[in-house]
């Protein structure tokens, strides 16, 4: 029980997130959060979610071992050959998780437990055509190397990430991820924006901009989102979403404030997070946003943690 627990309170940490969404449809998102979990609990051990503007299009697992595709336009617009290509670089992918996790544990000390390396990646692509992007990798539910993709160099969050991003940064690993983010991420977007035109991005144009606090990966079902402006509770203009299961057997649930931009420039604005298996809730701040979602894929994923 106690360590069904901590991975709840991990994983809810670590996808607790907040991204913008103009009314307009003004950018594109392409995301991607994969997991590796250790062994010996009723958890697969490895995850990826990918979504493209907020709605999940694929999905892998190691207990099922392949690709598949979570929407009918993905499902319609792509061969075969595609998910058997998938699927095979999941399964290169994974030990490589494996082994990193391995490697980290030794590195914090750790020979048993349950713990989580996570990866969030992809790329925003706005109206004007501008490109954003980031990748980040977490280690139990703190923030362990973070790409700066303005210095080109990796933030090292935890002293114990220090010898990685010397490593990674003598390999020339920021200028490889920042290629894809630019490229290829960029190119994949359009295509799956393209595919799913029909059903991606129906909101209405106004001087709105939503703002969407999502919780996700957590278990028990209930939980609590709410949100405050200037320290005071806020009920107005707020749409909660119902609660939705995830493949795994975990569960999902956003809440989305509408307001001006003017007001967001204005005022302090946060959103909270409570669950029964959080210590202390978690706050997101919509201050900390930057150009859009902050939760952004599949690329160049080395074993270089050694």
């Amino acid at each position: 029980i106690a360590d069904t627990t901590l991975l709840t309170l991990s994983f809810l940490v670590l996808f607790g997130f907040l991204y913008t969404s103009d009314g307009s449809y003004s950018f594109h998102s392409l995301q991607y959060i994969i997991t590796a979990t250790t062994p010996g609990i009723d958890f697969p051990e490895y995850i990826v979610v990918g979504l493209v503007d907020e709605e999940q299009f694929v999905y892998y697992d190691s207990n099922i071992k392949k690709m598949i595709p979570k929407t009918e336009w993905m499902q319609k617009n792509v061969r075969e050959d595609y998910w058997t290509s998938e699927t095979q670089k999941q399964d290169r992918v994974q030990e490589i998780f494996k082994a990193n996790l391995a490697i980290l544990m030794k590195r914090f000390d750790q020979t048993d437990g349950v713990h989580t390396l996570l990866r969030r990646s992809g790329c925003n692509l706005d109206k004007n055509g501008s490109v954003t992007g980031y990748f980040q990798f977490n280690y139990d539910g703190e923030e362990f190397l973070i790409l700066d993709l303005k210095t080109l160099t990796w933030t090292a969050a935890h002293q114990k990430a220090l010898g990685t991003k010397l490593k990674w940064e003598a390999a020339g690993d920021p200028h490889f991820r920042k290629h894809y983010l630019d490229n290829d991420c960029v190119d994949y977007l359009r295509k799956y924006v393209e595919y799913g035109n029909s059903t991606l991005g129906r909101k209405g144009k106004d001087s709105s901009s939503p703002v969407v606090c999502h919780a996700t990966g957590f278990f028990p079902k209930a939980v609590m989102i709410s949100w405050q402006k200037d320290g005071e509770d806020l009920h107005k203009d707020v749409e909660l979403r119902e609660t939705l299961p995830n493949q795994d057997g975990t569960f999902q649930k956003r809440s989305v404030l509408t307001v001006s931009p003017e007001e967001l420039n204005r005022h302090n604005y946060t959103c909270i997070i409570q669950h029964s298996s959080l210590e202390e809730e978690v706050v997101l701040l919509v201050s900390d946003l930057s150009g859009g979602t902050n939760l952004l894929s599949l690329s160049y994923c080395y074993s270089l943690y050694s």
